[in-house]
């Protein structure tokens, strides 16, 4: 579940694997996709959408790819899958079936706060 960064609008992945934008407070669904297209995500955790086609390989079924965030950035987009790899992407990755970067994963942890550190080679 995401925010626009002006906090008028929400995005939802479903289960049936469907990207709904809301409008907030309403709660009415948005369906003009130019409207969509205009919208500015304070964040992105969702697997779909035209901004992350790239993060499916080209034999993926829906459910591989388990979870998905943005830098705060908003330059690189990490996933995570079924097989237990985490992989870098650049965002917005509108192509499809993209290489992502390798990635050397570390990971610091303090009492409110971990961060994830990607060296990624092409």
């Amino acid at each position: 579940m995401d925010f626009s960064a002006d906090s008028s609008y929400l995005q939802v992945s479903t289960g049936s694997y469907k990207r709904q934008v809301y409008e907030v407070p309403s709660g009415k669904q948005l369906v003009d996709q130019a409207v969509i297209d205009r919208i500015t995500w304070a964040t992105w955790t969702s697997v779909l959408g035209d901004e992350v086609i790239g993060i499916w390989s080209r034999h993926a079924e829906k459910a591989d790819v388990n979870c998905a965030c943005v830098s705060h950035s908003g330059i690189n987009l990490v996933t995570g899958d079924d097989f237990g790899m985490v992989k870098l992407f650049d965002f917005p990755c509108p192509e499809k079936f993209v290489r992502p970067c390798f990635c050397i994963i570390t990971t610091i942890s303090t009492v409110d706060i971990t961060v994830l550190y990607c060296f990624c080679i092409r």
